[in-house]
């Protein structure tokens, strides 16, 4: 891997530029409804795919070289010098990571979590030197062959106590550095046949450790949001955390609905069979909107490609939901995203950021012009009109029965249902996004 020194500091030139190493959208200071577009999009470095992932997959091997030449701890020291440099040039303020991201890995758990805290001292000295702050980190539960039954819901009880040993230490770190969150993805907490699985037990003990580790974030006072992240397959079969409802009725079903929110990935939507927006509509009613996991699948391919966004459509909609609902608290927008395998130039990396960025960017600058229009709130807001008065004031506020609307409804004469204008609306959609 070389050096940094060759690639400018990325700028913002606006979209006639032709310089490949410009934003042309990401303006970090443009006032946007009343916040920076840096306020609003809070983007994060994936550690995982941008400073490890070589390219590798599953018919072939690396094509670019991430070991920068060293060994062991020097590497990963190597590897953080250039995870910090990256984000500054990039304007980048926040990053995410797996424990094994940052450190390599020991001959026992212990030798492990020893060669973790070195690296975490190490990156913590860069967070102050570069002014940069975690969004979330996680353990990797899923990578070990230890881990090929699960790690919450592993058949194996010593397997599951390593899990929480990995997790204790997770969030020790989160709290030492003063972390937006704390993610939980079961990549293998599911099963690929019923024939060797107890589903009751597994899921018992998922809930256990979910208490568990909600129990000891509390103890040690760790203030951040504990997020579970949605995934309905690969490299499972059958995956417990299938989506945000499934998410959601487990963490009813264990008392947790409460205390755990939501990181949503774009491509893991797809997976489910849902759209980006739908999945943060889900987590937004059900008061579970957290933080999210910015990328794009293929839809011609049944697996997690985690390509960089580039889809303006999809972003304008999901920065729709994000900024109805608020905007982001104590998450973001983390690039779970890698450079294809052919891109495998350092500037790739740049150039993949720069095009996520400013897709977000077009994105969010849309979805305020359509608050702004008001059409789409109007209209769905006079579609649904009739339960401000009358009897349908009545349902929402609970005051009726099925007697009173047996009556009602034979005193009906002729009803009118209106039309869903499906069509004019996402034409007017395009009207604003091309205005």
């Amino acid at each position: 891997m070389k050096t940094l020194e060759h690639i400018p500091e990325i700028s913002f030139e606006g979209s006639g530029s032709k310089t490949p190493l410009a934003f042309k959208y990401y303006d970090p200071e443009m006032m946007i409804l009343g916040k920076t577009m840096r306020e609003h999009l809070k983007f994060a470095m994936s550690y995982w795919h941008t400073i490890n992932a070589g390219g590798t997959d599953m018919f072939g091997g690396d094509t670019m070289d991430k070991t920068f030449g060293k060994e062991g701890i020097e590497r990963y020291k190597a590897k953080a010098d250039f995870a910090f440099e990256l984000m500054r040039k990039l304007h980048i303020d926040y990053f995410c990571f797996h424990d094994v991201d940052i450190a390599p890995e020991g001959a026992s758990l212990g030798e492990s979590i020893k060669k973790y805290i070195i690296m975490v001292d190490y990156i913590e000295e860069l967070m102050k030197k570069f002014d940069k702050k975690c969004l979330w980190n996680t353990a990797n539960m899923f990578g070990d062959k230890l881990f090929m039954a699960g790690a919450a819901t592993s058949p194996n009880a010593d397997i599951y106590a390593v899990s929480a040993a990995k997790v204790k230490v997770g969030l020790d770190v989160a709290k030492r550095l003063d972390a937006g969150g704390y993610v939980f993805w079961g990549g293998r907490e599911g099963y690929d046949t019923l024939i060797n699985t107890d589903m009751g037990l597994e899921l018992d003990n998922l809930g256990r450790f979910l208490h568990m580790a909600a129990d000891y974030a509390d103890k040690i006072g760790f203030t951040g949001a504990l997020y579970i992240e949605p995934k309905p397959k690969e490299p499972t079969k059958h995956q417990y955390d299938y989506d945000v409802a499934t998410c959601m009725n487990f963490l009813r079903k264990i008392g947790l609905e409460n205390r755990y929110k939501m990181n949503i990935e774009a491509n893991h939507a797809t997976l489910a069979g849902h759209t980006f927006q739908h999945e943060l509509r889900t987590a937004v009613i059900n008061g579970s909107f957290g933080s999210v996991d910015a990328n794009q699948g293929d839809l011609f391919l049944g697996w997690d490609t985690d390509q960089f966004p580039t889809n303006v459509y999809d972003t304008a909609l999901a920065m729709y939901e994000i900024i109805k609902a608020g905007g982001f608290t104590t998450g973001g927008l983390n690039f779970d995203a890698k450079a294809r395998r052919q891109s495998n130039a350092i500037e790739d990396i740049f150039l993949s950021y720069i095009a996520g960025m400013d897709t977000f960017a077009l994105g969010l600058k849309v979805a305020a012009k359509i608050i702004e229009d008001g059409r789409i709130d109007s209209f769905v807001e006079d579609r649904y009109a009739g339960y401000n008065r009358g009897i349908g004031r009545k349902i929402v506020e609970g005051k009726t029965d099925f007697d009173e609307l047996y009556n009602y409804a034979l005193t009906l004469k002729e009803i009118q249902v209106e039309s869903g204008k499906q069509e004019y609306l996402e034409s007017l959609i395009n009207n604003i996004m091309f205005s």
